[in-house]
């Protein structure tokens, strides 16, 4: 348990220290802009374009782990959807939010830098092939439906392309693209440019836990809305259960992949769902509840999840 333990905390002390600074320095939010276009378009991309680009091209070529852990996110979104639309009376723009709130995991913040801590270089093909999945579908279905939404007569094709802009200007979808085509092409990248990738790479993590403690701790809130415990529940209980069964169920699949799914699936809200819904301007104080929560609470599920990997008590055939 210890070894879980050091591996976990640096994770969420990272957090703590953000949040702890949050609370403790009167700084103004809009401090975090630069860290924040530094993680989105820089360090983050760098990060997954070295995953994608020094992995075998061949590596990422398995459609059934693509459509297991797929729909164990399109599960986990429709049920925090319901739950929010049942629990907390939301409109349909709202309970988008809440189920983007179940389904989209912290899995660019933290799911690379923790799943290659946990289970090695091996889990390098799935955590990349999970993260562009989920991004494709997520930053599909969300913006079609807030945009049909807005609309009293809503035209489909202005939404579809809506949704393609985002899509293929997405800088971290547009970086593990590069990379696949950098792996399936054997480019040698120039040394200096490959350290400068490294060099950013490394500062991804460390950046993106900081600013999620920070950005959690200036978002002060006067209640829990009632739908917020269910949706955390979807995403931190369901979402891992769903992406278990759904990797027996497709499977066989080797054991970092299949380790690796249930890991990612067990993230808590990704920052990125309070992002959107100030966007969207819906769903702001209840999404930034649900990242805050859901962050702590990981504290026990997460850890939790990492123990029965590590110490092989879930294992897969």
């Amino acid at each position: 348990m210890v070894d879980i333990l050091n591996l976990a905390l640096p994770y969420f002390g990272l957090i703590f220290v953000g949040y702890a600074c949050g609370k403790a320095k009167s700084l103004p939010e809009s401090g975090l802009a630069w860290m924040n276009f530094f993680l989105l378009y820089v360090s983050l991309p760098a990060l997954l374009f070295a995953i994608m680009s020094k992995t075998p091209f061949s590596e990422l070529n398995n459609p059934p782990f693509l459509v297991a852990t797929t729909l164990s996110t399109v599960a986990a979104f429709s049920i925090a959807l319901v739950v929010g639309k049942v629990v907390g009376r939301l409109s349909l723009r709202e309970a988008t939010l809440a189920g983007l709130s179940g389904g989209y995991g912290n899995i660019g913040y933290m799911g690379p830098g923790l799943a290659l801590a946990v289970l090695g270089s091996k889990a390098a093909a799935p955590t990349a092939l999970i993260f562009c999945c989920d991004s494709i579908f997520l930053f599909t279905i969300v913006p079609l439906l807030i945009e049909l939404s807005d609309r009293d007569h809503p035209s489909i094709l202005h939404a579809f392309g809506v949704v393609l802009k985002q899509i293929l200007l997405n800088p971290l979808i547009m970086s593990a693209c590069f990379g696949a085509a950098v792996a399936a092409l054997h480019i040698e990248l120039p040394v200096a440019l490959d350290r400068t990738i490294t060099f950013l790479q490394n500062a991804a993590a460390p950046t993106a836990l900081f600013v999620l403690g920070v950005t959690v701790a200036l978002r002060p809130f006067d209640r829990v809305p009632w739908e917020v415990p269910g949706v955390i529940a979807v995403k931190l209980l369901v979402h891992p259960l769903a992406a278990l069964g759904l990797m027996l169920a497709f499977g066989p699949f080797a054991q970092p992949w299949a380790a690796t799914a249930v890991l990612m699936a067990s993230l808590p809200p990704a920052l990125n769902v309070f992002v959107i819904a100030r966007q969207n301007d819906a769903w702001i104080e209840s999404a930034s509840v649900a990242v805050l929560l859901g962050t702590f609470a990981s504290v026990v599920t997460l850890t939790s999840v990492m123990w029965f990997i590590q110490t092989g008590r879930l294992a897969f055939p």
